[in-house]
């Protein structure tokens, strides 16, 4: 029985897990409403993996509640599969079968009514764009392909939730972007989306809103914008030819913000954090370079990244595997079958 007719289509509390004496979830919280996207950020071994299994039933919590378009991820887990879809790190078609009896298989396996698998398979196969080689084994298949056939076997079942942890690992660049697309169109029909991704301009590019993980806690959360401003906000920076003209320039733009102007002596570049109100500043940062009779070059604005904002909350990369974190961990398999 539903719990709750609430906005959120995910709700996680004080969640729990260890293996051990490893603590791989350490009380993590947060809410995801429906028709968006929450970008999960974290390197190896942070605790991604972890929560994805915990959410979509494959593990048992220690602790804490999950509450997944109202019902309990503990209590009505055989609920919460009929409404979920997944698709893991490691892709969990059989590479033997084709592309056509993989999603078949998948739709009977979640109980899907027979007279009304073939013709949903077929629409998949033609929505992902291998429908030329429905017939012919997966393991014929590009890794691209098999990340689409995996994709495609999450969602036989016309899920709301959809769980992807780390989809575009191992894709080119063109089978990322393509990847990216099918999930902004998922997006505007409505599915609600989790997204784990060590890719921090995926992040950026597809999230609504992003938790970052690192040692099992979150750490950080918020829109992509309002993470970027935690590091400072815009930045911005321009080239002095003239290295004479170093200390002009930074007297002329000093006052622009709370934030003092660095200069790079040996670049002859000027840094100045200039807060949430960019254009402004650059505006008067021309005003003020150009009266104090100072040329420069390559003038421009920037926003922080999601690597600076990374950096500033863990202290370390984010592809650096921390210590004492979960590894080894299994990958869980794609979909999710009541």
């Amino acid at each position: 029985m539903a719990l709750t007719n609430s906005d959120f289509a995910i709700e996680v509390s004080a969640l729990h897990k260890s293996f051990g004496k490893v603590h791989a979830l350490r009380g993590i919280d947060f809410a995801v409403p429906r028709g968006t996207v929450l970008g999960m950020l974290g390197p190896n071994g942070a605790g991604k993996t972890t929560a994805v299994r915990v959410l979509t039933t494959l593990l048992r919590p220690d602790s804490g509640r999950i509450i997944i378009e109202g019902y309990d991820v503990v209590r009505d887990a055989a609920a919460v599969r009929r409404r979920i879809g997944l698709a893991g790190q490691a892709t969990a078609i059989q590479l033997e079968l084709t592309g056509r009896e993989n999603l078949e298989i998948m739709g009977r396996l979640n109980h899907m009514p027979r007279s009304s698998v073939k013709g949903r398979a077929a629409e998949l196969l033609e929505r992902f764009e291998i429908a030329d080689a429905a017939d012919r084994p997966a393991k014929t298949y590009s890794g691209g392909m098999q990340r689409r056939l995996d994709l495609a076997a999450s969602l036989i079942a016309e899920p709301s939730v959809l769980f992807l942890d780390e989809p575009t690992t191992g894709l080119d660049p063109y089978g990322r972007l393509g990847m990216w697309d099918i999930i902004r169109e998922l997006v505007g029909r409505g599915t609600t989306l989790l997204l784990t991704t060590q890719y921090l301009e995926e992040a950026d590019e597809l999230a609504n809103t992003i938790v970052v993980v690192d040692h099992g806690e979150v750490i950080a959360s918020g829109t992509p914008d309002r993470l970027k401003d935690q590091v400072g906000g815009d930045l911005l920076e321009f080239t002095v030819p003239d290295r004479a003209q170093l200390d002009d320039a930074v007297r002329a733009v000093a006052g622009l913000s709370d934030a003092a102007p660095t200069g790079e002596t040996d670049a002859k570049r000027i840094k100045v954090p200039v807060g949430s109100g960019g254009s402004t500043a650059l505006v008067e940062a021309v005003r003020r370079l150009d009266a104090a009779g100072v040329v420069t070059e390559d003038l421009a604005l920037h926003r922080p990244s999601l690597d600076d904002v990374f950096l500033a909350v863990t202290g370390h990369a984010a592809e650096a595997a921390p210590d004492g974190a979960a590894k080894g961990q299994k990958s869980p398999a794609a979909g999710v079958a009541s």
